[in-house]
């Protein structure tokens, strides 16, 4: 298995000691999507020990409009086996072997999952916080329906300040079996922003001088593209799971994510999630690049 740019800090599957700041995180995400883009969902757990509380979504979306959610903003922080419960949903997050298989279990109202999730190509880790993703197989079942299809997960810590900064993120499977990653932060500032590719068969590789542009219909996303070297891919939402954030202080933050469909310009298409974070602020920047 191959792990790139881990930039010096620790290899780690499991929890780590909070810092001391008020919005101190750690999260695990796991998102999926079937093999035809029909059904797809995302998970995650985000720890804020200083504020004594953790974040659960479990979000589900198809391609012809049902939606279905778990979303606990007060949910009791876990213990070391990250297993949560609320009033109508009890799930548990395991680490079968550490970066290259994972599973979720979720008992919700409206919503179960039992999914694993295999690593396909490595790991990569970011140079510039401690972070790490890792392109997967997921199989299992959603709603008790067995499911075949692809998706990422990841793991980050640190201060997670959801108010203050916008983003794009994006992760996807073409159909030639090419994964994709990019990120970028809404800075003003050019500096070598995380993104990768797993050729098909292949493992995964750093890909530098990639950029991601967006275009608006209103607040809503019409699409992105994303530009890596030699192949860009655009990205068209499918359907919408977002959430809103409100901070300590009430700021309100729109984190809008979709399961996508991407299209490469030399022809093969897949799918996807991507996300374009909305804080309070958001319209200042510029999405387009």
């Amino acid at each position: 298995m191959r792990i790139v740019n881990m930039g010096g800090w620790p290899l780690d599957e499991g929890p780590h000691e909070p810092g001391g700041e008020p919005l101190w995180n750690e999260s695990c995400y796991f998102d999926f999507v079937s093999d035809d883009g029909e059904v797809g969902g995302y998970v995650r757990l985000g720890l804020y020990p200083n504020w004594k509380r953790a974040w659960y979504w479990a979000c589900l979306v198809t391609r012809d409009g049902r939606r279905a959610e778990v979303i606990d903003h007060e949910a009791p922080l876990p213990g070391p086996d990250l297993a949560v419960a609320g009033d109508c949903y009890e799930a548990t997050h395991d680490v079968v072997e550490p970066f290259r298989t994972a599973r979720v279990r979720l008992a919700g109202a409206g919503l179960s999952l039992d999914l694993e999730w295999r690593t396909a190509g490595g790991v990569y880790g970011y140079a510039l916080t401690p972070r790490y993703e890792i392109p997967c197989e997921v199989t299992g079942t959603v709603d008790g329906v067995p499911f075949h299809g692809y998706g990422e997960r990841d793991h980050s810590w640190g201060v997670r300040d959801w108010w203050s900064l916008s983003w794009v993120w994006s992760s996807g499977r073409l159909g030639d079996g090419t994964h994709l990653h990019a990120m970028r932060p809404n800075l003003g500032l050019e500096l070598p922003w995380p993104a990768f590719r797993v050729p098909p068969g292949g493992e995964l590789e750093q890909v530098e001088g990639c950029t991601v542009g967006t275009e608006f219909d209103g607040d809503r996303p019409a699409r992105s593209v994303l530009r890596f070297p030699g192949r860009a891919t655009t990205v068209r939402p499918i359907a919408f799971a977002p959430v809103t954030l409100t901070s300590p202080e009430g700021a309100v933050a729109e984190f809008v994510r979709a399961l996508c469909r991407f299209e490469a310009e030399d022809g093969p298409a897949g799918y996807g999630w991507t996300e374009w974070h909305q804080p309070p602020d958001w319209r200042q920047h510029s999405w387009w690049s």
